[in-house]
């Protein structure tokens, strides 16, 4: 979930530089993102409800003993947003929504532990999927780590922007929605600064360490033009075409960025260049 771009739901709450001791606690609240994804992810199956899984994520949160970001969160009634197919964003859970085989979903998850927020999202195929839709998820995907890896102490905001725009367009002819955008979190879920998929390299906000970035690409097969629709969060593409959507949570350190909601930190796709998780590094 994240503020729609200059017209945003979350108030914003300035640039927030975080203490090492208090990325520590976004990590932890990461972690219980990362996980309670996972859990999502396993259950999606053809037949499930979108309201089951929202069910089985507010369980993990809770279990985790953190709080779902997204409950009430202006007034949105559930834990996590499922998007199926045409939906980009916000989709709103439901009984009513079962999942059949070959649809896709967006999982957008939200926790917060001891005031701290971690947010990520992926996008899942339900049963087989067609080879166009498996292409769709990986184009997203892989523009999301493009755009991580460029989350470094003193790059500038636009090298992550034009990163998964570049990586986007390298692609093929997808559609890249640009009325959405990443963000700033910390002690709040939506903070400044919009962090756009789109824009040009060595401009912006000169970035700097203790700063954390929710980026999130939405990528689309089709026109990247949108539609909210009367429930007043779901998102859907103006021309009906499916979109995927994936989001990472990344702290920038002195020595690179952390994926504070991937379970290893980033070194999977990040390698050398990712920030050293002490938790991960295994004792000599």
């Amino acid at each position: 979930m994240r503020p729609r771009q200059g017209k945003g739901r979350g108030r914003r709450s300035g640039i927030q530089i975080k203490t090492p001791e208090q990325f520590a606690i976004m990590r932890e609240a990461g972690l219980v993102v990362a996980h309670t994804l996972e859990a999502v992810a396993a259950a999606v199956r053809p037949g499930i409800t979108t309201a089951e899984l929202d069910a089985l994520a507010e369980r993990e949160i809770r279990a985790a003993g953190a709080t779902p970001s997204f409950l009430g969160y202006h007034g949105y009634p559930a834990t996590i947003c499922t998007s199926v197919n045409d939906q980009i964003v916000h989709g709103i859970p439901s009984p009513a929504r079962s999942l059949a085989e070959g649809d896709i979903i967006s999982i957008d998850c939200g926790a917060i532990v001891r005031g701290w927020h971690g947010d990520a999202a992926l996008t899942v195929g339900v049963g087989a999927i067609s080879a166009e839709h498996a292409a769709l998820l990986r184009v997203c995907e892989d523009a999301l780590w493009q755009g991580l890896a460029q989350a470094r102490d003193g790059a500038r905001l636009g090298d992550i922007s034009h990163a998964v725009q570049a990586s986007v367009a390298a692609a093929g002819p997808y559609g890249m929605v640009e009325e959405y955008t990443g963000h700033g979190i910390g002690t709040a879920m939506h903070m400044d600064p919009p962090v756009p998929n789109f824009g040009r390299p060595g401009r912006g906000l000169r970035l700097r360490a203790g700063l954390a970035l929710a980026v999130e690409p939405m990528v689309t097969l089709g026109s990247p033009e949108t539609v909210l629709l009367d429930d007043g969060w779901t998102v859907i593409t103006a021309d009906g075409s499916w979109a995927a959507h994936f989001e990472h949570t990344v702290a920038i350190t002195p020595d690179g960025p952390w994926v504070l909601t991937a379970e290893d930190g980033g070194q999977a796709r990040l390698g050398d260049t990712r920030h050293r998780d002490p938790a991960s590094v295994p004792p000599t």
